[in-house]
């Protein structure tokens, strides 16, 4: 006779990315399966959850409440207790609970599923042509999210009354739009219209076909999507890219191109089947791909580059428009050069009226601004650049859960970081500090973090930079909120953030090459070799050595004259000999700055060094955007190899190597007046960069007995140094930590800043 069934009651409580992904629905259709009786709710903390049973029924509800969760969700904490039987019936889904003080992850946007996809294309179906179709799987999340938990009443969807079909789907365990928050259908939904630029709508029987046939016609359209508008353009139509770049002042940076699937990737680009996923997981970032020159996409979409920055179709909206046009679409950020991305209709109307020629415009409201993500994939590693949608707010792990802090970021692609209860919250991508737009964005961000992840800053982070927008914001908040305000040296916080990224405490040789950052002596670092670690404290043991930059940030805008100030400090009257194609006049004025040590701040960075190189190479003279002189330099080299490189010196100077350059550039213009082209004196430069930090590391180690190195700066987004300086070290025992999820750009700086602040806090 079979012994009678244990019937026993638990408890669970789950914390994560566990709601907006489904998680209610999925644990109501995992009791069923198990013949559980109980209920399950979200509160601001989590996922809450009592189920009685059968003990062995309870056993597996309890291992599959972790091993068949939804693909979206992320399981954090998990705490299962015995509890009292209470004899209820039946398993429901409990309305949410709001717990004072506690929070919760909250899911990034995500890309539109399969099955919405069929549902969108499939002339019976209710929801045919709908650009606001979703399920529990895909859709907006973040960007709608007012509050937490995550309900209906809490997200701007509020306003919009369900249907009595779309509520139906909502109560249904079985369907998979069962407390979908942003469910919705063309009866009861958020509607799509087309205006002109004085937001006049437009009467037409089919928007999208209309949209579509503007973008044929050589129109430039502002789409508003997930997180802000997009600026839309015809990528095979050469006219149509140039009068977009001339009307969004953007000359020469690359535009990354919309494409309706892979299959139409694929003609594009050649793509890996790593960039493949990327291209079509959930975040759906834009993905830099190998460009195939010879794909109808105009080379004007992205000048001098040997890759193409591309992603897929991600929202509802995106899939019919680019269906109906069947071509490739320049799909770039609603902004003017170095602004915000613009969200509500009114603020574009006003901010894109004379970039867009027509507004595809929705009434659907959102929240948080949100950009596209931008990542690659090198070194065996997907390699975040900006992040943005599909990756925030999701924060990185850490093992600091002391007091509270607040990290203020740069002022050049600025994030700012929450470090709360081990979670370090690094903000999307909002830009550069230097316009009013981007201050009410950075205000209106931080706002949402603060209120979502139920955050009091107990201490503040910033730059060390005096006249950073970011570091008097911090001043400013130090001062109002009487708690201690910690400046982080920039490069400081670059290797910070790596060791953060990577959960590491240990001591290492940091490498930190970049374009600009405040030193503590108060020159310009950017070259920059340490040897600490973030509790230990860092100090500096390496850097190129000191060179003037005449006019400051007018030689960061000119490269021709960080070129000249190389040329003429290192080598003298005799090196000018080769400015012959510059206007006397303005060599003189330059020379006099340096003579005289007029506004010629002293810089150790490396990007300046690729700027001058570039600049003499002919590459690139005037920069129209950030990093351009470094990208082109990268890119002229091509697939070249060999192993060749100039010479340079490390020399001992008061306990510091200074990294002489003078060899350096006595080869560049040897092989120019030789008649070498600039993609071998590329390749050249680029080995001798790569093999500066090898010897460099090489010494540090020998004297500290450090093994590992973490690499970090705006430099590391070369890919071809990036792959080159990894092999180097690996091949010679270092082992390497990199930045993976978190930009090695200064969008990493916040995270430094956070980890750093927290220990000299006293955590």
């Amino acid at each position: 006779m079979p012994a009678p069934k244990q019937t026993k009651r638990f408890a669970f409580a789950l914390s994560g990315v566990v709601q907006g992904v489904g998680f209610r629905p999925f644990v109501y259709q995992l009791a069923a399966k198990h013949r559980l009786n109980g209920w399950v709710r979200n509160t601001s903390a989590g996922v809450e959850i009592e189920a009685e049973g059968a003990g062995q029924a309870l056993d597996a509800f309890s291992e599959e409440l972790t091993s068949l969760n939804p693909p979206q969700s992320v399981i954090k904490t998990f705490k299962q207790t015995e509890i009292p039987l209470t004899g209820e019936e039946g398993f429901e889904i409990k309305p949410s609970q709001s717990l004072a003080g506690r929070f919760q992850l909250v899911s990034p946007d995500i890309a539109t599923c399969t099955e919405c996809q069929k549902d969108i294309f499939a002339p019976r179906n209710r929801r045919y042509r709908y650009p606001f179709t979703n399920c529990t799987n895909c859709g907006p999340r973040f960007t709608i999210i007012e509050d937490i938990p995550y309900d209906r009443p809490l997200t701007t969807m509020k306003n919009f009354k369900m249907c009595p079909d779309c509520q139906a789907e909502y109560d249904n365990p079985l369907n998979r739009r069962f407390h979908a928050q942003p469910n919705a259908c063309p009866i009861c939904g958020p509607r799509l219209w087309l205006a002109d630029k004085t937001g006049t709508e437009l009467s037409n029987t089919d928007t999208i076909a209309e949209a579509a046939k503007l973008l044929q016609d050589g129109q430039i359209l502002a789409i508003r999507g997930l997180g802000g508008f997009l600026l839309a353009a015809d990528a095979t139509n050469p006219q149509a890219v140039a009068t977009l770049r001339n009307r969004k002042h953007r000359p020469s940076k690359p535009f990354a191109v919309m494409l309706a699937n892979l299959e139409e990737a694929r003609k594009y680009c050649s793509i890996s089947k790593e960039e493949e996923n990327l291209l079509v997981s959930p975040a759906a970032p834009i993905v830099l791909c190998r460009w195939n020159k010879e794909s109808p996409v105009c080379p004007e979409t992205a000048p001098g580059q040997n890759y193409l920055g591309i992603m897929l179709s991600y929202t509802p909206l995106h899939h019919l428009l680019l269906k109906e046009i069947n071509k490739p679409l320049v799909m770039t950020s609603g902004n003017l050069s170095e602004e915000p991305i613009a969200k509500d209709n009114d603020e574009a109307l006003k901010r894109l009226c004379n970039i867009a020629d027509y507004f595809l415009l929705h009434n659907r409201p959102i929240y948080s601004r949100y950009d596209d993500s931008v990542v690659m994939y090198e070194a065996g590693e997907k390699r975040v650049l900006r992040r943005a949608r599909g990756y925030a707010p999701y924060p990185v792990q850490t093992h600091f859960k002391g007091k509270e802090v607040l990290a203020m970021g740069p002022q050049e692609k600025n994030t700012f970081c929450l470090l709360k209860d081990g979670y370090a919250f690094v903000s999307q991508h909002i830009g550069d500090m230097q316009n009013p737009e981007t201050l009410d964005s950075f205000e209106e961000t931080l706002a949402v973090y603060l209120k979502l992840f139920r955050s009091k800053p107990e201490i503040i982070a910033a730059d060390l930079h005096p006249g950073y927008i970011a570091t008097a914001l911090a001043e400013e908040w130090s001062d109002r909120l009487d708690i201690p305000l910690v400046k982080v040296q920039h490069h400081h916080a670059h290797i910070a953030s790596c060791l953060a990224e990577h959960g590491c405490d240990d001591e290492v040789i940091g490498v930190a090459l970049d374009g600009t950052g405040y030193g503590l002596d108060g020159n310009i670092w950017g070259g920059e070799f340490f040897c600490g670690g973030i509790k230990q404290g860092f100090s500096r043991q390496a850097h190129l050595e000191y060179l003037p930059l005449p006019g400051g940030e007018a030689a960061i805008k000119k490269p021709y004259r960080t070129a000249v100030s190389y040329v003429y400090t290192l080598l003298g009257e005799e090196g000018l000999g080769f400015f012959k194609d510059i206007d006397p006049e303005k060599l003189d004025i330059i020379k006099s700055q340096l003579n005289k040590k007029l506004n010629s701040p002293l810089t150790s960075s490396t990007g300046r060094l690729f700027d001058a190189v570039a600049a003499l190479c002919g590459i690139c003279r005037v920069a129209n955007y950030d990093s351009q002189p470094a990208i082109e330099l990268e890119a002229e080299a091509k697939d070249t190899e060999f192993a060749q490189f100039y010479p340079f010196e490390l020399d001992l100077d008061k306990g510091i190597y200074l990294i002489r350059l003078k060899g350096i550039l006595e080869g560049v213009l040897s092989n120019i007046k030789s008649g070498k082209t600039a993609a071998y004196i590329s390749v050249k430069f680029h080995n001798t960069v790569s093999q500066i930090v090898l010897d460099t590391c090489r010494k540090l180690s020998a004297e500290s007995g450090l093994t590992k190195v973490a690499i970090s700066g705006g430099v590391f987004q070369n890919r071809r140094l990036f792959r080159q300086v990894i092999q180097q070290l690996e091949t010679e025992g270092f082992k390497v930590l990199t930045h993976k999820e978190i930009p090695s750009n200064d969008g990493c700086i916040s995270l430094g800043q956070a980890v750093i602040a927290a220990n000299q806090g006293g955590l």
